[in-house]
């Protein structure tokens, strides 16, 4: 039977007096809030194998979409695919506030719905191919029961885009709910306990867990919605990599659900779960022996060593086939995130001249050693988001000029990997399969206003 009181009454209280994130709906009039998990370049790379149209009813779920940031995306990129966006939340004010950017906008391929996520299996929405949760999980009483739901309407080919609370970034941020709480004590007024929060932030001492990474954190500084959602959650656990391990993608034996699960870090891919990545252009020499290690003992070690995840952004999949397999010589490479061009990238890592290279990423802060191959700087200029690996190597091979003959699929696969490995980690290089081309150059776009990568001999 369904419960429509199953949520915790002082979260929906919160949501509904202090709508999150704080927006205002005008704004759609002169910018498009982007959110990166929704990006449908990303979702189909990580979730689709590269292979989705994103046409033929695709489904989407918005899972606690709050005032509609990740909806209002995911509609704006499926506007013209004949595709629907389900938004689901139990605030009335926030769903308000998202309708009006809707209104704004003129779309109208998104359902309304004002419940409960934990009400998914009552409320007879069908299956989703995409479901977008974002941070919602980690306010729940219960989080496994929120994930279990949202399992339940996936389609048996579909995806989440999931976010939670990262432990080790947010150290300082539960000292001061752990402050603030007895500071409070027993004041229950919502605007009362943010005037004494503000008056304690304004004082903190420097020696002050959160003062020293305040840097890492910025809702606080946004307005009362930001600041109570930060600071005076009456819900909120968080999640280490090895715990999100255990309880996505464990076995079911152990109480896990047996997932996929692929990171990526906003605006930073997978690189800050890479020791190799954290540890900047000369890192120990115990650095070879950490890139031998299994994949989640990697990030579980990068975690602790960056400090500044404050977020784990991931995708889960039921099969780690869903990731595009680099290999194929289908498959088309093409850059995002950023303005690259492939003459940009040729001359980046062409530079060195076949030797390794420090690249600085200034865009991510990412500084890495990248070992480019013989063959990298060519094959990046020829990358330009229409043509396949396959045909990217033929042209490559019409224009040799060596002695020798010139080297086969599987030798420039080889030869490319380490340049594809640290773009890709980068969510730069991601690619697609020309079964879902047509639609790419629909929806396919690149952030503006961005800074490109340059290298540091």
């Amino acid at each position: 039977m369904r419960q429509p009181d199953n949520y915790l009454p002082l979260v929906r209280e919160q949501y509904e007096a202090l709508p999150y994130p704080a927006c205002d709906p005008e704004d759609d009039r002169r910018r498009l809030a982007q959110t990166w998990l929704e990006d449908l370049p990303m979702i189909n790379h990580y979730c689709f194998a590269g292979r989705q149209s994103f046409r033929n009813g695709f489904r989407a779920l918005v899972a606690g979409g709050g005032t509609g940031d990740p909806t209002i995306f995911l509609a704006e990129q499926l506007r013209h695919c004949g595709a629907q966006v389900v938004h689901l939340d139990i605030s009335a004010a926030s769903i308000a506030i998202a309708k009006e950017r809707a209104r704004i906008r003129g779309l109208d391929n998104i359902t309304w719905v004002h419940d409960s996520l934990l009400n998914l299996p009552e409320l007879g929405l069908g299956r989703f191919d995409y479901i977008s949760c974002s941070g919602v999980l980690h306010h729940l009483e219960d989080p496994d029961l929120g994930f279990k739901a949202l399992l339940g309407v996936l389609a048996p080919a579909g995806a989440i885009g999931l976010m939670v609370y990262g432990t080790a970034g947010r150290t300082g941020v539960y000292q001061m709910q752990s402050l603030m709480r007895l500071v409070n004590a027993p004041q229950d007024d919502m605007q009362g306990q943010i005037a004494n929060t503000r008056a304690i932030l304004a004082s903190l001492p420097p020696t002050n867990w959160f003062k020293r990474g305040e840097d890492l954190h910025s809702d606080h500084k946004a307005g009362d919605a930001g600041l109570y959602d930060l600071l005076l959650h009456s819900q909120d656990r968080s999640y280490s990599v090895g715990e999100l391990f255990d309880w996505l993608a464990g076995s079911p034996d152990t109480g896990g659900h047996g997932m996929h699960l692929a990171f990526t870090d906003v605006q930073r891919g997978r690189a800050p779960y890479l020791p190799h990545m954290v540890l900047g252009p000369r890192p120990p020499d115990l650095v070879t022996r950490l890139r031998q290690l299994p994949l989640r003992r990697q990030y579980e070690i990068a975690e602790l060593l960056v400090g500044n995840i404050i977020t784990h952004s991931l995708y889960v999949t039921r099969d780690a086939a869903c990731t595009a397999p680099y290999g194929d010589p289908a498959s088309i490479p093409f850059y995002f995130h950023e303005p690259i061009t492939g003459e940009i990238m040729a001359q980046v890592f062409g530079a060195s001249r076949g030797q390794p290279f420090v690249l600085n990423h200034q865009h991510s802060g990412v500084s890495v050693t990248v070992d480019p191959g013989r063959y990298g700087a060519q094959i990046l200029r020829l990358i330009d988001g229409a043509r396949s690996f396959g045909e990217i190597f033929d042209q490559f091979r019409a224009q040799w000029h060596g002695k020798a003959a010139a080297p086969d699929n599987a030798a420039l696969f080889a030869d490319f990997r380490p340049s594809y490995d640290c773009l890709n980690a980068l969510e730069r290089l991601l690619l697609r399969h020309p079964s879902a081309a047509q639609a790419a150059a629909t929806i396919g776009r690149q952030t503006p206003n961005t800074t490109p990568m340059g290298p540091l001999p």
